[in-house]
């Protein structure tokens, strides 16, 4: 798709009376976007079309304004939009950017409709736990192919550390959240993989955001250490079948939560 602009439009009070237009080929047949999203598609065209990355300063208001051939209020609508799904960075006194990957619109959906199923047989909470169960499995098991080409226990060395604050934690109270999400984090790096980390922290949010509502957990602050030392032991001795033993342990307490608020 590209995105042609028309800065010669005649302009009527604060804005301009033609939309942006955006041609098409011939072979395509879509309906034609509104206004409000083609602006959106324009800036992000610009974004693409200059190759600009992460941090890197994007044009003024005024000068999006010319460029597109559209008024203040169109462009201000358009960014507002794309600095909430963060493509856009805007810093009040210092300009505008180009954002970083955020997940935060995901997670307050998620969220919110995992808060209205709770009572359902089969929520959304628990749907997002079988995938997150399913994404992590899958990922040690990426990991303990890492054996043969690098020492683990080295690139590991981190999550042995966040292990044992884990159980710091665990003899004088519970595991405080943010320990057990870091040890998820540092526990895939050596997979090289920056989306992993965004995808588990939406989905660890999504569960902090909801776990008042599940009641106090079945398991012991020691479980918890222990079932996260059971996940780092079996991927440096390599043990597959170990792994995936440890990951679904890790889930239970999760599940038992998730139960005993359906039976009430």
């Amino acid at each position: 798709m590209s995105v042609v602009f028309h800065p010669d439009r005649q302009r009527t009070g604060d804005a301009f009376d033609q939309p942006v237009t955006v041609r098409r080929g011939p072979a395509d047949g879509r309906r034609r976007l509104s206004r409000a999203v083609e602006v959106q598609e324009a800036v992000k065209g610009i974004i693409l079309q200059r190759g600009l990355s992460t941090g890197d300063p994007l044009p003024t208001e005024s000068e999006l304004m010319e460029e597109l051939g559209i008024g203040r209020n169109s462009v201000r609508e358009a960014l507002k939009v794309l600095e909430a799904v963060g493509i856009v960075d805007i810093r009040h006194g210092f300009g505008m950017f180009v954002g970083r990957m955020s997940l935060n619109g995901l997670v307050d959906e998620l969220a919110f409709h995992s808060r209205i199923t709770l009572q359902d047989e089969r929520n959304h909470l628990e749907h997002l736990i079988e995938i997150r169960e399913i994404l992590e499995s899958g990922l040690v098991q990426r990991l303990i192919d890492l054996r043969g080409e690098d020492d683990l226990t080295t690139r590991l060395a981190t999550a042995r550390d966040v292990i044992a604050q884990m159980e710091a934690e665990a003899l004088v109270g519970p595991v405080s959240p943010e320990t057990d999400r870091r040890f998820h984090d540092v526990l895939y790096h050596p997979l090289g993989n920056p989306l992993v980390g965004s995808l588990l922290g939406a989905f660890w949010e999504v569960y902090h955001q909801l776990s008042d509502d599940l009641g106090p957990p079945d398991e012991t602050p020691a479980d918890v250490a222990r079932k996260h030392r059971d996940i780092y032991t079996a991927v440096i001795m390599g043990d597959r079948a170990l792994a995936a033993t440890a990951m679904r342990a890790h889930f239970d307490g999760v599940r038992a939560r998730l139960a005993r608020l359906g039976q009430h």
